[in-house]
């Protein structure tokens, strides 16, 4: 992009990318990413799995984010699929306390139906009164399979629970559920896959027909085929296509500032603001450099 903007990807997994994404990801524009915790690709099988795993969504990630310049944030909860080990899930569900309080954490997240199990139904209710009883924003996986019966019973059970919509944030959106989650006052995010579920030409279109309140663009890079960088490509492609520069800055960067922010551990202030890299510093006596010159910015604090 000409000029670049500020970009935010409010739902990436970056445990699963590397230091070059984070590098051509900052080179993009990003200055702030959201992780939501999810499950690994196979199920695990012991509570500390998942506490070693929130460990380092609010400790060495964020380290590793701010090496390359991004802040990094969370969100903390027990994913649906992994909803269904019932006596793992009540583990989890003692544990997510601890975590919920800590500074990066900036929701309950992600959580919702995957197959729409009765343990599923179970444990993302009791998350919801969690976050309910906490005042935080939730963040909502809706399920892959049988989306829109999934989406609509996702924001009933969330009404149920008295939870304010505007504080509720409906994830992995397409064309037939945008217009249901919008009309209820819910937070429409949208994931942007290269070959599946949302493209960002799609993107483009949602843009143009529902266009950009409530609405958010995110890329949920994870160890799959996933880009990191799906959000500045469709910000990029928006302004090619005519989408107004106010609408993309809505849908790249300011509407997932103004919800995500509501717990007051997202700032704006602190890109705008930035301290400065200093790869000399150290995590735990572990560094991301394997040897490398460290990048120390010259307005550094020493």
């Amino acid at each position: 992009m000409e000029d670049k903007m500020m970009i935010i990807d409010p739902h990436v997994h970056m445990t699963s990318r590397t230091t070059d994404d984070y590098e051509a990801m900052a080179a993009a524009g990003v200055v702030a990413v959201i992780e939501p915790s999810f499950w690994l690709g196979q199920p695990r099988t012991q509570v500390g799995s998942f506490q070693d795993y929130f460990s380092s969504l609010v400790g060495w990630e964020r380290f590793r984010a701010s090496q390359f310049g991004i802040q990094h944030y969370c969100t903390i909860g027990l994913n649906s699929k992994e909803a269904n080990n019932e006596a793992l899930a009540e583990e989890v569900i003692e544990l997510l306390p601890l975590y919920l309080h800590k500074e990066n954490v900036v929701a309950v997240g992600e959580i919702g139906y995957d197959d729409q199990t009765p343990a599923e139904d179970k444990y993302f209710r009791m998350q919801l009164e969690m976050a309910k009883e906490l005042d935080m924003v939730v963040q909502v996986h809706t399920p892959h399979r049988d989306k829109k019966a999934g989406t609509l019973k996702s924001m009933e059970v969330c009404l149920e629970h008295g939870l304010d919509p505007g504080k509720v944030v409906i994830d992995h959106n397409n064309e037939e559920t945008v217009r249901d989650v919008l009309d209820r006052g819910f937070i429409a995010a949208f994931t942007i896959y290269p070959k599946t579920k949302m493209g960002n030409e799609r993107m483009v279109e949602v843009v143009r027909k529902f266009g950009s309140d409530n609405i958010i663009v995110d890329s949920s890079a994870d160890w799959g085929v996933s880009d990191p960088l799906a959000v500045p490509k469709t910000a990029s492609l928006m302004l090619k296509r005519g989408i107004a520069k106010e609408d993309v800055h809505k849908t790249c960067y300011q509407n997932a500032l103004d919800v995500f922010s509501y717990n007051g551990k997202m700032k704006e202030e602190d890109w705008l603001n930035p301290k400065g890299i200093n790869q000399a510093q150290l995590y735990n006596d572990n560094s991301v450099l394997r040897g490398q010159e460290p990048r120390i910015d010259a307005d550094q604090i020493k």
